[in-house]
C-alpha cells in the first residue's frame, strides 16, 4: 500500500471525480457528497458529455464523456486524486485500466464500489494499480470518511454523514458499508466520535486488506481504540492479528464477528466473499482467533470487570463483542480501565425505545426487570404509524418494490427455500398442505392444523360434475384446450357466490371476534360465551333483515349457511364438514369459529328466523380452520386482514382446480368433442324476432 498514513487514504484538499456518474446509486451520492463537503471535481458517464449534476446551493458538478476527456478538460492543479468507481462488474476492469491510463501523475487511490467482481479481475486490477502506484479500496467498498476533515468518499454516511460522523479518537474498519454508519452512531452514545470510518469492501477478493488498515490505525496519533466489524470467509483477520501478536506498540479493538449462525449453513450474509472456504474462515474460527489474541473471553454484560493487571493487559489488547449493543459499554469499559478520555460528555444513556411492546401471557411470567415498556414514538413515524393501522387485527405492511425479491421463496443457486425453510428438509419431513400453509404464512402448521388443511383440500376436489368450477374444466377438454388452460378455466369459474363465500366469512367471523380477548381459537378452554355471541349476532340479524324488508331492499346474509342440496331435513349437516368437526373431537380440540357457527344456526331456527337448521357448509368449515390458523399472527400483527380472507379462497380453489384437473382428463379420454355445447333445440330465446 502507497499510503503511508490514514490521512493519505482521505482528507481536505483531495479532489473527487466519479464514474458512470449518471447512475441512480453514484448520482444520488454525489449530490449528497458536495453538499457535505464539496470535494467533487467531475465525473463521466459515456454518451453523456456535457451534462451536469444540479447540486442545491452549489456549483453543478460537470459531467464528461470519458476519464480521458475530464483529464484533459480540467487545469493540471484541479485534476482528481481520488477515484471511485460505479461501473457494473463487467466494465469495471476496463473503466479502471482507462483511469491508469489517464492518470496524468495525479491520481493516488481508487475506491471501488462495484460488488461481485470476480477474482481474477480483482487480481488484474491489483497487479495494474500496484505497478502504477494506485492504491485500491474495495471491491464492494461503500468508501471512506475522515471526521476531523469532514470529508468522505462515496456513500458512508448515507445522506447527513454529520448526523451520524462526530470527529473522534475511534476507527472503525468494516467488511459492511453500513455497519459503519451503525458502530458510529452506537460509539456516540458512549462518549466517543470517530476518526476514520473504513469500508474494505466484502468482495471475494479485498484488494485493501485489514492487515494494512490495522498498520495505519496504529500510527495515527488521533486513534485511540479501533473498531472492527468481521464476516466469515477469508484470512485477512488472521494475517492482521499475527501481525498484531508481532507489535509492540498496540491499540485496543473491539471486535464484532458476525454470522456465526451461518456456520453450520451453506449460505453467505448477502457480500460475495462472506463464503466459508476452509475452517479457519469460519465466524467460529475468527472468534476464536480473536479471543485468544485478546487474551479475554467475550463480553458478558452481567459480569463486573475489575480494575486488575490482567484485566488491564487484556484490555490494553480489546474485546470480543456478541452483539452491536454491547459496544458502548465495552468502549466505556475499556476508556474507564485505561484512562483514556471519552471525546465528548455522552448525550444521554443508550437504551432501547420499543414502539410497541406486547408480550400476551408472558407478561406475567418474566421476571420486571425483563419487562420493557413502550417508548415514544418520534416524529414523523408517530403520526405515519397512526394513520397506516386502521384495523384492530391484522397489520398494514410498508409496501415497496417487489419485482425481484421476495419473503417466500429464495434460491442461492444451490438450495431453494421457502420462508428460510429447504424445500429438501420439507420433502423429507414434511407433508404438502404443511408446506402450502408456510408458503402462504411464513410458519410451518401445528400437526392437527396440517391434517385439517388436508381435510379441507379433499373436501374442496369435488361437488359433482354439475359445479360450475368443474364444468369449466370439461368445456375447456370439449374444445380441445391444454390441460393448463382446462385448470385457467376452472379457476375463472370460482368466483365470490360459487366458492368466495370462504373469503366473506372469515370477513364476518372478524367482525364478530375482532375485540374478543382470544389466545388459541383451538384451545376448549377458550372460556368464550359463544351461546351468548350467537345470540345477539341472531338480533342484529334479524333487525338488519327487518329493517331491508320494510325499505325494499337486499339485506346482507349470513355467509356459509344452507347449501342447495342439504337442506331438508330439520337439521341439516354438510357431510364434508362434519368430517372436519368430527376430527375435532377425536383430537379432543375445538374451533371456536366453526362451534359459533352451530350455534348460530340453532339460534335461526329457536328464533324462528330459519325453517329448519341450515347446514354449514364448507366454505364455513375452511374459513373456520383458516381462522384457526392465521388469529395469532393477526392479533400480533403479523399478517394482513386481507391476506387471512385471501388464504380461505385459496384453500378452496387450490383444492377445486386440481379436481377440476381429474374432470379435464376424464373429459379428454371419454368425450367427444363439442359435447358440452347445447344442441339448438334445447336453446330458448327469450326475445321475440323482430320481423
Amino acid at each position: 500500500m502507497k499510503a503511508a498514513t490514514l490521512s493519505d487514504i482521505l482528507q481536505t484538499g483531495d479532489r473527487i471525480a466519479i464514474s458512470n456518474i449518471t447512475g441512480r446509486e453514484a448520482r444520488g451520492v454525489a449530490i449528497a457528497s458536495q453538499k457535505y463537503c464539496s470535494n467533487i471535481v467531475g465525473g463521466w458517464a459515456l454518451g453523456k458529455g456535457g451534462q451536469k449534476i444540479d447540486v442545491p446551493g452549489q456549483h453543478p458538478i460537470p459531467v464528461y464523456a470519458t476519464i480521458e476527456e475530464l483529464m484533459g478538460s480540467i487545469p493540471k492543479n484541479k485534476r482528481p486524486n481520488k477515484i471511485i468507481v460505479y461501473s457494473p462488474p463487467s466494465a469495471v476492469y476496463g473503466e479502471v485500466k482507462g483511469i491508469v491510463e489517464h492518470k496524468n501523475g495525479s491520481i493516488k487511490t481508487i475506491f471501488i464500489v462495484t460488488e461481485n467482481v470476480s477474482i481474477e479481475v480483482s487480481a488484474r486490477i491489483s497487479k495494474l494499480c500496484g505497478e502504477a502506484g494506485i492504491d485500491v479500496l474495495g471491491c464492494n467498498s461503500l468508501g471512506v470518511i475522515n471526521a476531523h476533515d469532514g470529508v468522505r468518499v462515496g456513500a458512508v454516511g448515507g445522506d447527513e454523514p454529520a448526523e451520524s460522523f462526530v470527529a473522534g479518537s475511534t476507527t472503525i474498519i468494516s467488511n459492511s458499508g453500513n455497519m459503519v454508519n451503525t458502530m458510529a452512531s452506537y460509539l456516540a452514545n458512549a462518549g466517543l466520535g470517530t476518526s476514520f470510518g473504513i469500508s474494505t469492501g466484502k468482495d471475494v477478493l479485498i484488494l485493501t486488506p485489514l492487515k494494512e488498515l490495522l498498520e495505519l490505525a496504529l500510527k495515527d496519533e488521533k486513534t485511540k481504540l479501533i473498531v472492527l466489524y468481521v464476516e466469515p470467509g477469508g484470512l485477512y483477520e488472521k494475517e492482521a492479528v499475527e501481525m498484531l501478536a508481532k507489535c509492540q506498540d498496540v491499540k485496543p479493538i473491539i471486535a464484532y464477528v458476525t454470522g456465526g449462525i451461518l456456520d453450520t449453513r451453506e449460505l453467505s450474509l448477502g457480500h460475495a466473499g462472506a463464503v466459508v472456504d476452509g475452517g479457519q474462515t469460519t465466524a467460529a474460527a475468527k472468534m476464536k482467533l480473536f479471543d485468544d489474541y485478546f487474551g479475554v473471553g467475550p463480553f458478558e454484560p452481567g459480569r463486573r470487570y475489575h480494575k486488575t493487571a490482567e484485566i488491564v493487559k487484556s484490555l490494553g489488547r480489546g474485546m470480543r463483542i456478541t452483539s452491536l449493543h454491547h459496544l458502548p459499554s465495552v468502549a466505556g469499559l475499556i476508556c474507564d480501565r485505561l484512562g483514556i478520555k471519552r471525546d465528548f460528555r455522552r448525550p444521554k444513556q443508550f437504551r432501547l425505545n420499543p414502539w410497541f411492546v406486547d408480550y400476551k401471557h408472558l407478561g406475567k411470567t418474566l421476571p420486571t426487570r425483563q419487562l420493557l415498556h413502550a417508548g415514544i414514538i418520534p416524529k414523523p413515524y408517530a403520526s405515519q404509524f397512526k394513520s397506516l393501522i386502521q384495523t384492530t387485527l391484522g397489520a398494514a405492511p410498508a409496501r415497496r418494490s417487489m419485482r425481484n425479491t421476495s419473503h417466500v421463496s429464495s434460491n442461492n443457486g444451490k438450495d431453494t427455500r421457502i420462508f428460510g425453510s429447504s424445500i429438501v428438509d420439507l420433502m423429507r419431513g414434511g407433508s404438502f398442505a404443511s408446506s402450502l400453509i408456510l408458503s402462504w404464512t411464513g410458519e410451518i402448521p401445528r400437526d392437527f392444523e396440517t391434517v385439517l388443511v388436508e381435510k379441507c383440500l379433499i373436501a374442496a376436489l369435488t361437488n359433482g360434475p354439475g359445479t360450475i368450477s368443474a364444468q369449466g374444466a370439461k368445456l375447456s377438454a370439449a374444445a380441445g384446450n391444454a390441460p393448463n388452460t382446462a385448470m385457467i378455466a376452472s379457476l375463472a369459474s370460482i368466483g365470490q357466490v360459487h366458492g368466495g363465500n370462504g373469503r366473506r366469512a372469515v370477513e364476518y367471523l372478524l367482525r364478530i371476534f375482532s375485540d374478543i380477548d382470544l389466545d388459541d381459537p383451538f384451545d376448549p378452554d377458550h372460556g368464550l360465551d359463544l351461546g351468548d355471541l350467537a345470540e345477539k349476532e341472531v338480533r342484529k340479524f334479524a333487525k338488519r333483515r327487518t329493517d331491508a324488508k320494510e325499505a325494499g331492499v337486499e339485506y346482507e346474509r349470513i355467509p356459509c349457511l344452507g347449501h342447495p342440496v342439504f337442506k331438508t331435513e330439520a337439521v341439516n349437516y354438510d357431510p364434508r364438514e362434519r368430517a372436519i368437526y368430527e376430527y375435532l373431537g377425536e383430537q379432543e380440540i375445538c374451533n371456536v369459529f366453526l362451534d359459533f357457527y352451530h350455534l348460530l344456526t340453532a339460534r335461526l331456527k329457536k328464533d324462528g328466523i330459519s325453517r329448519n337448521v341450515w347446514a354449514v357448509n364448507l366454505d364455513g368449515a375452511i374459513a373456520s380452520v383458516t381462522l384457526g390458523l392465521c388469529w395469532r399472527a393477526l392479533k400480533e400483527r403479523r399478517m394482513t386482514v386481507q391476506r387471512a380472507c385471501d388464504i380461505a379462497f385459496l384453500i378452496f380453489a387450490v383444492g377445486r382446480v386440481a379436481g377440476s384437473a381429474g374432470e379435464f382428463l376424464d373429459h379428454q379420454d371419454y368425450g367427444t368433442p363439442m359435447d358440452m355445447r347445447i344442441p339448438v333445440s334445447e336453446c330458448i330465446s327469450l326475445t321475440r324476432a323482430k320481423d
